[in-house]
């Protein structure tokens, strides 16, 4: 009987102990709880990101500054463009043949100085190089003394001129004094004219000085493309030492294929873009159509005016064009803008300025209806409540996008 009584306090005691701990552990487990919902309350939420990307609102995301620096993002204002049915055309850059100079000089002689370099700007008129040559000194020191010659030449001649005509000298002699005068005065006029080629003062030479170099200068304006000698090279007559150009006044030359002939006219708009500037959309106009096909392909050349006022635009530089026709303003954007979704495109709209105290940017995923593509951009019409001063993500949409979708995963856990 005493067995029996002790078995039973043994496992009343057991009971109670067991009671006590699940009391305790769903006590603790409820004060965890309704600590976890406090804090998601008060946004301390663990799954909450410090560095950004993560938004309760769908399709929003945030990131600091740095972030959007580090992953590249570009931000600019909605644009209109001319879009339309289009004439697709290629071609390259070229100069007009008055706007590039190949510098030669007019004699032989050594290159004693250079006094610029390929890409330095350069004035008409300014000296690139000098040589000097033994025939130079001796061409000033012909001149000089026909030059004196022709003095007391002119002196005779006149005198034996006055005699003649008062008949004290005879026909002869005052026609061998003209002869000699003429003969002479025709060539220290050829050496001033070879003189004034070299671009030596005429004057000083005259009254004696004599110089041992001559300058080589540009006849145009421009930039230095060539240097084609070095220092001591002896350069003879009509031989290239330097190319100059002047690309302000450069011109686009495309090439438009027999079938779209008839649709092309001289005063037409042709936006194009070149590869150094690939997200520019950059305008010529039509002013020459060539009269003759190449054979292959068999296509006319469009000559179209280019201004190149930054100077950023190069001959030689391969252009890809379109000819509007039927064109109409519309909004577009960058093909790299629009993010697809299925069958729906989106854009990145920065929704919000950097909030002070933040440093973070806010960027809104905005639905879009697209239309013509041509030429890298898009055109876009967007949703009544855009404004038309929105500022759309124009470079790195698809990793803000990815952003996005890595924040709403983790919204998700």
């Amino acid at each position: 009987m005493k067995n029996i009584i002790s078995i039973s306090t043994v496992v009343l005691m057991l009971m109670f102990i067991s009671c006590n701990k699940n009391q305790k552990s769903e006590l603790g487990h409820n004060e965890s709880e309704n600590v976890k919902t406090e804090n998601v309350k008060n946004g301390e939420d663990s799954h909450n990101d410090e560095e950004g990307g993560h938004s309760e609102e769908e399709g929003v995301v945030e990131i600091s500054t740095m972030q959007a620096e580090t992953i590249g993002l570009e931000v600019k204002p909605l644009e209109q463009r001319s879009m339309g049915n289009t004439i697709k055309v290629t071609g390259q850059l070229e100069l007009f043949p008055q706007d590039r100079a190949n510098i030669s000089p007019f004699v032989g002689g050594n290159v004693r100085a250079i006094h610029v370099i390929e890409g330095d700007k350069v004035k008409k008129g300014q000296v690139l190089a000098y040589l000097e040559h033994p025939d130079i000194i001796s061409m000033q020191q012909d001149f000089q003394e026909k030059n004196n010659e022709l003095v007391f030449l002119k002196q005779d001649f006149e005198r034996k001129q006055t005699l003649y005509e008062k008949g004290v000298s005879s026909g002869k002699e005052f026609q061998m004094a003209q002869s000699k005068f003429r003969s002479t005065t025709s060539s220290v006029n050829a050496l001033k004219a070879k003189l004034h080629l070299l671009g030596l003062d005429i004057d000083k030479i005259a009254k004696g000085e004599i110089y041992s170099a001559i300058p080589i200068t540009t006849p145009i304006d421009g930039f230095v493309d060539e240097v084609i000698v070095s220092l001591g090279d002896y350069v003879a007559p009509q031989t290239k030492m330097f190319t100059v150009s002047d690309n302000t006044e450069i011109h686009a030359d495309f090439k438009v294929y027999e079938k779209d002939i008839y649709k092309v006219k001289e005063g037409q708009e042709i936006y194009f873009t070149v590869a150094s500037k690939p997200d520019e959309l950059l305008k010529a106009k039509i002013h020459a159509i060539g009269k003759t096909f190449e054979t292959d392909p068999k296509a006319l050349h469009l000559h179209a005016d280019v201004h190149n006022e930054d100077k950023e635009l190069l001959p030689g530089m391969y252009v890809e064009g379109r000819i509007v026709q039927g064109e109409k303003r519309v909004y577009v954007v960058p093909e790299e803008a629009i993010i697809k979704e299925g069958e729906q495109s989106f854009v990145f709209i920065l929704d919000k300025d950097v909030k002070a105290e933040e440093n973070k940017l806010r960027y809104k995923m905005t639905p879009v209806s697209t239309g013509i593509t041509d030429l890298g951009f898009v055109e876009v019409n967007f949703p009544t409540n855009v404004s038309k001063d929105a500022k759309v993500v124009t470079k790195g949409a698809y990793t803000l996008s990815s952003e996005r979708i890595k924040g709403e995963l983790e919204h998700e856990d």
